[in-house]
């Protein structure tokens, strides 16, 4: 269960847990990963690891509904009755969404109105990612890192439970990382869980555990946990 205080944790997020049963995913001939079993609960990150084509990127499109795996199945357990299992994932791919034409402000306000203002406001929301005062700037004038820093403040202005992070600190200097990780934390503070694939070290605390794919073929069976909470994929993914 969550090893955050239930009392203290959204009704909405006590006991969630997300998961995946016996995933397969093949690109043309190549099978990336297959038999991939794992589970995160509230107040848990899940960091992916791996070299480029291990499948890293699809695995977090299965999981956020983007991409149908070959194989198996993402559940999201104790969400109500009424509630729509997309509505609880907030996914952040490697483009930004970023419309150059429309101030930081108005990109911002678009994500607000479309995924719901149950977060933060926007000038609250830009303050924590480090972009305040630049709202009625042209978001087409901001740096990659900048844009970037946008792209992460709709984490905080709609509220979801189930972040799906695809590199999420790219063009990120070393103190927007350590803002970004920050955040990460309070996420799962909050008792928020995290699946984020990366290639820079992610400071999410002591709720992090590691999922490694692209690695040999491990004699353990596929998806089994090792000592230190890493996992193997059954493919050995890219070389």
């Amino acid at each position: 269960m969550c090893n955050a205080s239930n009392a203290g944790l959204p009704s909405l997020w006590r006991g969630l847990a997300l998961t995946a049963d016996g995933l397969a995913c093949q690109r043309g001939a190549r099978v990336l990963f297959r038999d991939l079993t794992f589970a995160v609960r509230c107040s848990e990150a899940l960091v992916v690891t791996g070299p480029n084509g291990a499948g890293k990127s699809s695995l977090l499109r299965i999981v956020a509904g983007l991409l149908a795996p070959q194989a198996g199945a993402i559940r999201i357990d104790g969400l109500p009755a009424e509630a729509r299992p997309a509505e609880s994932i907030h996914y952040l791919g490697h483009d930004d969404a970023v419309k150059p034409a429309l101030t930081v402000r108005e990109n911002l306000g678009f994500w607000r109105t479309l995924l719901g203002a149950s977060g933060l406001a926007v000038d609250d929301a830009l303050e924590e990612v480090g972009l305040p005062g630049l709202g009625r700037l042209p978001a087409g004038v901001l740096s990659a890192g900048q844009k970037r820093r946008l792209a992460i403040a709709r984490l905080l202005v709609t509220r979801r439970p189930v972040w799906v992070l695809d590199e999420p600190t790219t063009a990120l200097d070393v103190t927007a990382q350590a803002r970004f990780a920050a955040l990460g934390r309070a996420h799962l503070a909050d008792g928020g869980l995290i699946l984020a694939a990366t290639h820079t070290p992610l400071d999410f605390g002591t709720g992090a555990r590691a999922l490694t794919l692209g690695g040999p073929v491990a004699a353990r069976a596929p998806g089994k946990a090792d000592d230190d909470g890493a996992f193997d994929d059954a493919s050995g993914g890219a070389p």
